[in-house]
């Protein structure tokens, strides 16, 4: 079944990029990330409460958890850190696909 999600630390095209290509490769399907709303939500193929825990730990690897999710300043800033990181990532995986 679909399921559309808000998620937090979400910016640009390069996040989007990022998060499709990491869910993609974690086995999920018709995933989308709505760039045109705050805040941002992403949309995926979840089938089960086992696949939902999995996407959830995907997002919130790269630094883009849940509405909600964030626990704490710490947290937060470290979560912010590192959807920078995933963000950069996704910017240049972009650009090098349009060499």
């Amino acid at each position: 079944m679909k399921q559309t999600f808000e998620v937090a630390n979400i910016r640009c095209g390069g996040c989007a990029k990022t998060i499709t290509t990491s869910l993609q490769e974690g086995g999920f399907e018709e995933v989308n990330v709505d760039l045109t709303c705050e805040p941002r939500k992403v949309t995926a193929e979840i089938a089960d409460e086992a696949q939902l825990a999995h996407f959830k730990a995907t997002l919130r690897s790269l630094g883009y958890p849940l509405i909600g999710e964030e626990e704490g300043v710490i947290d937060n800033a470290t979560l912010k850190l590192k959807s920078f990181v995933s963000c950069a990532v996704g910017k240049f995986s972009t650009d090098k696909e349009s060499d």
